[in-house]
C-alpha cells in the first residue's frame, strides 16, 4: 500500500477531483495548505504599491491507494492539474506500514 500526496494549484482541483473520480478513484482527503517551492513566493500590485507574497495557497490531495493503482493515480493527477507554469505543484508516494479502522478494530 501507498500514501499519495499532491500538492496542487486551488484552480486545478475541480478538475484533478473530476479525472480522478472518473477512473474511479474516490477515497480522498483534501487540505487547503500554504507553500513555496522554486518560485520562492510572488509579487503583487496591491493599491499601487508592490507587495510580497511568500506563502501561495495550495490544495493537498491525500490518496491511500494499493500498489497496482500508483501510477494511474499518479498519470491523472499529473495530466489534470498541469498548467505548464511555475508552481503547477509537486507529487510524492510514500510507503504505508499499515492501516487500521477506527470502527471495528480490522487492520493489518
Amino acid at each position: 500500500m501507498k500514501k499519495i500526496e499532491a500538492i496542487i494549484r486551488p484552480e486545478r482541483y475541480e478538475v484533478v477531483e473530476k479525472a480522478l473520480e472518473e477512473n474511479g478513484f474516490t477515497a480522498m482527503t483534501i487540505s487547503e495548505v500554504q507553500g513555496r517551492g522554486a518560485q520562492k513566493g510572488i509579487t503583487l500590485q496591491y493599491r499601487g504599491g508592490v507587495m510580497k507574497v511568500n506563502l501561495i495557497p495550495k490544495i493537498k490531495i491525500e490518496i491511500f491507494s494499493r500498489d497496482e493503482d500508483v501510477e494511474k493515480i499518479v498519470g491523472i493527477i499529473k495530466n489534470s492539474a498541469m498548467t505548464g507554469k511555475v508552481g503547477d505543484g509537486r507529487i510524492f508516494v510514500l510507503p504505508v506500514e499499515g492501516e487500521y479502522w477506527v470502527r471495528n478494530h480490522e487492520g493489518n
